[in-house]
């Protein structure tokens, strides 16, 4: 039968080649009308063109860009921007919108003037236009709200200066799950008018579409509700077009065949098929505008291939007349649906957690690479603190600076990176820039440090004498410049800088090598100091890692770790000197240690102030915890278990990977064997050591004067000898009747309200009781019944849950076998390396524990959580005779000394910009009624901020700072919404008086200003 068919279609082309061959038909050019806008009586199909391209992913960004590596992915954004710029200007209506500014600005320098001149054409006449336009599309659940800001702020900027426009809409089409702060902050206080993305949980999806919901009002925030709401449109499917319109050079879709001399004419039939596609997304849509993402990763590579098809089908569609094709940006589209004038459902909260599928949740990339999550973190801490000291100091033009940090951790913050999403490689690529970026950061914060306390004795800051020195590794007790033996009389210093605006009393901890030790504050005072001996256990990790990362061998060997008290000044330094004495003179309280016998009624307490924590000695665990100032008492838990990751090779058979979390069975992980407590006391600090298994150490500490407890743990190398992948949590279990509910942070931001095997937006089908209620945590988590609150707080992004009423779970770590068929071809297993001998990835980290009574628990997760993000700077110095508190600066802070901000406000950014422009943002860090004292209007008082200098003009920006904040305001869409508009009184801090420069910030809010400064010289010159 198909012989015969295909006979008598061979016949009938014959026949037809003769018809048109006798009445003269010829083959000619075709000027196809693309210049169709929108027509108000018919649908309107918006083709937006587009190439989603990852910096990064399968292959590094570099790679990525000039198209290396083919062998994993045959990718080339070169050729990407190289072929669309010449399709735009081939034909003036076409148009092609551009997000990640990592890409377009390494595209941008290497062009010719002439060709500049062009491109900013092709901007200006809106054919090319920048969507989102960070430097990356940056993940949603695992980076922290300032990485967030800072990544926007590079790209947005960029884009100002280069071509002096501004982006409307939000593109964020392919992060797995999307968070309230991406509406609200990274949306709305830019100035966008509009956000688009693809992925959200398959069910939900479902009921959208069946309810014309897939474009909704998004209230992120609570507390500044429809003050900064946006239009949200979600993709009916991918972020790619219908099925049969994907034109790439290899694609499989039938191009339009339109020369009447050639076999295959299909006109007719392509523009059915359009319309059928487009009348069948119209039954899901409100208005008659729809969106067509004509694109997707790494696509363009040959524009002319897709643009001809798009040309095509423009034409041909519009001259059926059915529906209404058009070449359109995000920006048209929005603007679109604007006019129609329609009422849209309101969503408030977030979309997570995202499934793709029945058992595919991805939640394990919530913790996936958590040690290069922790390193994100910390370098991110570091950047703000070293753009400050660099702002004290005054930029250098020509030395180092803070652009490289700056740089390497925009691109951390891409979808497939801090996500731990990407290949080993990638992975290591990301790390070796940002350890590129902190090494050129590291000498702008010792030489600015230098300056500023050397700034008594040298005035003109052209020679610095002082050599200061920091220590990356000290969270594996690695410091050479505090390790030192300091023979014939000498010490060594520690200037101690506080990156936030209040002061601050912190515990300073650093390894040494002798016990005769006496350490003095900056007014020479000595002051209570307190050794720990370090364990076997740190000192081998130490001289492991030491090895692994540096190459060698570490030198001395620090026989104790050095607490003591450090109280700094709010954005400054404090100084204090660690010298060598005589056995008599020492100061310093040696720990007292103990092994406590594990009888049935032994029980061990540590803290010396309020808080008491209880171990039982027999079973070698927390079993109490108490407070005698605010009267908790309860009973309480800290234990690890592991899920065995599910194993499958295909989507049908879903594995456990580096994006979903699919648990097989749980393992409570007991102590091996009778290895009992290690208890060290002492003046400053109380700590407990256990030994959970071979791969799991842990440290408990209570520190004099605080009212929680600090865990340190340190877990792997993961054994996977028996071909099982685990996956590592902490479970912090107490009596608390919590009723299914606990609470996550978005990005650090605002809290969200969680319910187990439930969801707001539809009626959940639980087939994953576990997988389907973890949720990203940046900040913390905390569940609370009538009478307590239970607060964990982390140093870096993790999954989090609550499973069991008055039980808070943390994913710590990951170690994995099977890929989950997510495209990244790789299973997640990471491996530390000696020569050639490999140990699978050792993780150390903090999380933080506290009970408070009922709503006073806001006060420390806020205030503490700061504190956790911008830990205290240490920098080392050696002197040679004890002079140095009468040589240099001992003590310095850049406000006013009379002066601290509120506990509920933070410097998130203070940074000089190349113009000269000092970049200032400041946030309130409490939502609308979380605090009865803190979540209430604060104030800032710039010129005690900038004490010493005269400023000569503030100028309010939006979040990114490419427009001013009211001209942003007064092109804001005001979009009609669904039901009732009463919400409660939205707060906002009022506009700043340029005489009294104070500025008010309302519950949630961040406010950012352009300052233009006189005489932007050091501090103290």
């Amino acid at each position: 039968m198909e012989g015969f068919n295909l006979k008598h279609s061979s016949i009938l082309h014959i026949l037809l080649f003769l018809l048109f061959s006798c009445f003269g038909v010829n083959s000619k050019y075709i000027a196809y009308n693309t210049s169709q806008g929108i027509v108000g009586d018919k649908i309107n199909v918006h083709l937006v063109p587009h190439s989603h391209d990852d910096v990064g992913w399968l292959k590094t960004v570099d790679q990525y860009y000039f198209g290396g590596n083919n062998s994993i992915r045959g990718a080339c954004v070169q050729n990407v921007l190289d072929s669309v710029i010449q399709a735009l200007l081939d034909d003036k209506n076409r148009k092609f919108i551009y997000v990640e500014m990592a890409f377009f600005q390494r595209w941008w320098r290497q062009q010719s003037p002439a060709l500049k001149k062009k491109v900013k054409e092709l901007v200006n006449s809106g054919q090319l236009e920048f969507i989102n336009g960070g430097m990356c599309m940056h993940d949603e659940a695992t980076p922290h709200y300032i990485d967030l800001i800072d990544q926007t702020t590079m790209g947005h900027l960029f884009i100002k200066d280069a071509f002096g426009q501004t982006p409307r809409v939000g593109w964020q089409i392919d992060p797995f799950g999307h968070s309230a702060v991406q509406a609200y902050l990274l949306g709305a206080e830019l100035g966008f008018d509009s956000l688009y993305f693809a992925r959200i949980d398959y069910q939900d999806r479902a009921k959208r579409k069946d309810d014309k919901t897939l474009e909704v009002i998004w209230r992120g925030s609570s507390s500044l509700g429809s003050s900064s709401q946006i239009f949200t449109g979600i993709f009916p499917r991918h972020y790619d077009p219908p099925d049969g319109f994907t034109f790439e050079i290899n694609d499989v879709s039938p191009p339009i065949q339109d020369d009447v001399l050639l076999f295959d004419y299909n006109v007719k039939e392509r523009v059915n098929d359009f319309v059928a596609a487009a009348l069948a997304q119209a039954n899901g849509t409100r208005t008659n505008h729809l969106m067509w993402a004509m694109g997707t990763d790494f696509r363009y590579q040959y524009a002319v291939s897709w643009f001809r098809q798009m040309d095509k089908f423009i034409h041909y569609v519009n001259m059926d007349g059915r529906v209404n094709a058009l070449y359109s940006t995000p920006s048209i589209y929005t603007d679109a649906k604007y006019a129609a004038d329609e009422k849209w459902p309101v969503k408030t909260g977030d979309f997570f957690p995202y499934a793709d599928q029945e058992n595919a949740y991805w939640t394990g990339y919530f913790t996936s690479r958590p040690a290069f999550k922790g390193y994100v973190r910390m370098m991110s801490s570091y950047y703000l603190a070293a753009r400050q000291l660099e702002y004290f100091v005054g930029r250098s033009g020509s030395g180092p600076n803070t652009d490289v940090l700056g740089d390497a951790l925009a691109l951390a913050q891409h979808h497939d990176a801090v996500s731990g999403t990407e290949r080993q490689h990638v992975a290591a690529d990301y790390a070796l820039r940002i350890s590129m970026g902190y090494a050129k950061a590291e000498e702008v914060v010792v030489s600015s440090l230098a300056s500023l306390t050397e700034s008594r004795l040298n005035s003109s800051h052209d020679s610095l004498s002082t050599k200061l020195q920091q220590c990356p590794l000290l969270n594996i007790s690695y410091c050479p410049p505090s390790e030192s033996l300091l023979s014939n009389g000498k010490s060594f210093v520690v200037i101690v800088y506080n990156p936030l605006g209040w002061k601050r009393e912190e515990v300073v901890r650093i390894p040494v090598s002798f016990k005769e030790v006496i350490v003095q504050d900056h007014d020479g005072r000595e002051i209570v100091s307190q050794l720990l001996p370090l364990t076997n256990f740190s000192l081998n990790t130490r001289n492991y890692h030491v090895r692994a990362y540096l190459g060698v061998s570490p030198g001395n060997t620090p026989s104790y770790w050095l607490a003591f008290s450090a109280f700094v000044p709010p954005l400054g330094f404090s100084t204090y000197i660690i010298s060598r004495a005589n056995k008599t003179d020492a100061s310093v309280t040696m720990s007292a240690i103990s092994r406590p016998e594990g009888g049935s009624n032994n029980i061990v307490e540590i803290g010396q102030g309020n808080l008491k924590l209880h171990y039982s000695a027999q079973e070698g665990k927390l079993v109490h915890y108490s407070n005698s100032r605010n009267l908790v008492r309860t009973s309480a838990e800290q234990t690890y278990s592991y899920y065995s990751g599910y194993e499958g090779f295909d989507r049908v058979n879903q594995a456990s990977g580096a994006y979903v979390f699919r648990p097989n069975n749980t393992y409570t992980i007991k102590p091996e064997g009778q290895v009992p407590l290690t208890v060290m006391r002492g003046p400053v600090v109380d700590e407990i050591h256990q030994q959970i298994n071979a791969w799991i150490y842990q440290v408990t500490r209570v520190y004099k004067g605080t009212e929680h407890a600090e865990v340190e743990y340190n877990i792997g190398p993961i054994p996977v000898d028996d071909k099982v992948g685990k996956e590592i949590t902490a479970k912090i279990s107490t009596a608390l009747k919590t009723n299914k509910t606990f609470y996550t942070d978005s990005n650090g931001r605002d809290f969200i309200r969680r319910v187990r095997d439930y969801r707001e937006d539809w009626d959940l089908q639980v087939n994953q009781p576990i997988a389907g209620n973890y949720y990203p945590i940046n900040l913390g988590i905390y569940a609370k019944d009538e009478k307590m609150e239970l607060s964990v707080l982390v140093d870096r992004a993790v999954g989090g849950a609550s499973l069991v009423d008055g039980q808070i779970e943390l994913m710590l770590h990951r170690r994995l076998l099977y890929d989950d068929a997510r495209g990244v071809g790789e299973v997640l297993n990471e491996t530390v390396c000696v020569l050639k001998d490999c140990k699978g990835l050792m993780v150390n980290g903090m999380f933080y524990i506290k009970i408070d009574p009922l709503g006073e628990g806001a006060k420390w997760r806020r205030t503490f959580g700061q504190e956790i993000y911008s830990p205290l700077l240490l920098a080392f110095a050696e002197q040679d005779e004890n002079n140095w508190l009468s040589s240099h600066v001992p003590t310095f802070s850049a406000v006013d000394s009379s002066y601290s901000l509120p506990k509920n406000i933070a410097v998130v950014t203070l940074q000089e910009l190349d113009s000269g422009i000092v970049l200032l943002r400041l946030a309130h860090l409490y939502e609308t009624g979380e605090d009865k004292d803190y979540s209430v209007m604060s104030s800032v008082e710039l010129k005690k901020l900038f004490t010493g200098k005269k400023m000569t003009k503030v100028v309010e920006m939006n979040l990114s700072g490419n427009q001013e904040r009211a001209e942003m305001e007064k092109k804001r869409l005001v979009w009609k919404v669904e039901g009732s508009t009463a919400e409660t009184k939205i707060t906002r801090g009022g506009p700043i008086d340029p005489k009294k420069l104070v500025v008010e910030l309302a519950p949630m809010e961040i406010r950012t200003f352009f300052i233009s400064v006189n005489n932007l010289k050091m501090f103290g010159s």
